[in-house]
Parts: structure tokens; sequence; C-alpha cells
């Protein structure tokens, strides 16, 4: 679990962090280790014992996000359990993340990522639209020749058809990790149980969704899919605008 408080007068911020010692299996010590001592586990920070859990306070500077993760003096490597994002790792693992962006330079870079989404995605809208208008426009004067060469019957028949075809053609796999707390390795999680769109994930309630996670291992555990199915539906509708809002109250996926 995390904690932060972030001081008034320079740029920084106390962190602290604790881990439940049911998650280190025994251990009688553990040590925080990160991008701030360089994953140097003879750097590792100490964490005292206290209570159900290991803790400890570490003091860093503020507008950028750190990884982490916790080591054990009987091996265990684990994660923050509400870590504030998770990042995709090397040799098949993640590790954990604090966000330490400033509230102000935060919001700036919010509202720009906002205008310039929204301009791309306007564009991008104009451009698919050409391209529908360019096609229905094609298809219509293959269609009228089609009509003039075979009956009504015939026509309105092909006419099905090729309402079918597109629909399948529709049906497709989606992009699953433009849900904020998806990474690759979910997504083919997710994938493999048969949630392959927004649509499928909409409808999956958070139950189904954490029996998944468990199934696949302890490390997947930590990871919390309360708003996955909400943003799914936003995004099944393809409104972007407003999943991107919907994001920017989240972190990791997770309400902050």
């Amino acid at each position: 679990m995390l904690k932060k408080q972030y001081s008034k007068s320079k740029p920084t911020c106390k962190v602290t962090f604790s881990i439940a010692k049911e998650a280190v299996q025994g251990a009688k010590g553990v040590k925080v280790i990160g991008d701030f001592n360089n994953w140097n586990p003879a750097l590792g920070v100490p964490m005292k014992s206290s209570g159900k859990e290991f803790k400890t306070v570490i003091e860093l500077p503020t507008g950028r996000d750190y990884q982490f993760r916790y080591l054990a003096d009987n091996g265990i490597w684990e994660n923050d359990w509400a870590a504030d994002s998770y990042a995709e790792a090397p040799f098949n693992v993640s590790n954990s993340v604090v966000c330490l962006k400033e509230k102000s330079a935060a919001k700036t870079k919010t509202n720009g990522a906002t205008k310039t989404s929204t301009k791309t995605k306007t564009s991008a809208k104009a451009k698919t639209s050409t391209k529908a208008k360019a096609t229905v426009k094609s298809k219509a004067k293959t269609g009228a020749k089609k009509a003039n060469a075979k009956t009504d019957t015939k026509a309105k028949s092909s006419a099905t058809g090729k309402m079918k075809t597109s629909v399948s053609a529709k049906v497709k796999k989606d992009d699953l990790r433009k849900i904020e707390g998806i990474g690759p390795k979910i997504a083919q999680l997710l994938q493999k149980a048969g949630i392959k769109t927004f649509t499928e994930l909409g409808k999956t309630t958070k139950t189904t969704l954490k029996g998944i996670l468990e199934k696949a291992g302890s490390r997947y555990k930590m990871h919390d899919p309360s708003t996955w199915a909400r943003q799914a539906k936003i995004a099944a509708k393809g409104d972007w605008a407003k999943l991107k809002q919907l994001q920017d109250q989240l972190m990791g996926g997770k309400k902050k």
C-alpha cells in the first residue's frame, strides 16, 4: 500500500511503502528495490516490521513515475497490491508503479493531451467518413449495374448477403489494451477466456474478471478490474472523448 505526503516547500514527496507479512510468506526482512536505487539489492531500503506488515518511508523527487518491487530475505519478489499502476518488465513479470507527477504539471499535460487527442480523433473520423462515403458510392454503382442484369429478388438476396458479410467483417477482436488497467498479458488472458471485444468486456462482471485474473496466478491478483466494464461500454460506442475524460480520473485503471 502507498501513502503520499507532498512537501509544500520543495518538489518532493514522502512515500510510505507497506506490504502485508502474509504476502512475503514468513520473511523476517524486506527491502524496497526500484528506480530510485538503480534496482540494486545492496542499496535496497530496509522496511520495519509493524504489526501485520512491513513499512518504510522514502522521500522522492516529484515530476515522474517510479517502478519498484519488494524483495524479501527469503528470496520472494512481490509487488504492491495497491500500487498506482503496473508496468510490464522483462522475464514475464510486472513492476509496481508509484506516480509522483506534480498536480499542476499533470493538469497541463492532461489538457494538452486531451486537445491533441480530440484533434487526432476528429481528423481520423473525418478521414474514415470520407473513405466510407467513397466506398458506399462505389458499392452503389456496382449494385446498380448488377441490378440491371438481375431480377429484383436476386438483387435483394445479393444486398442481404452483402449486409451479412459486412456485419461478419465488423465482428473482430478489439484492442482491449485501450482500457486503462489492461496490458498485453491481461489482454491475452481475456481473449483466451473468450472476451475479445469491448462489447463482451462491457457485459462481463467484476467477479468474473477477478476470477480470470486469480486463475492466471498470484501476480495478477493485484489488478483491480472494477472500472473495466464501464470503460469498455464507452469504447464499444466509439465515444473516445468520453473514455478519455473517464480515464483522466483513474490511475492504472483504478479510481484515484
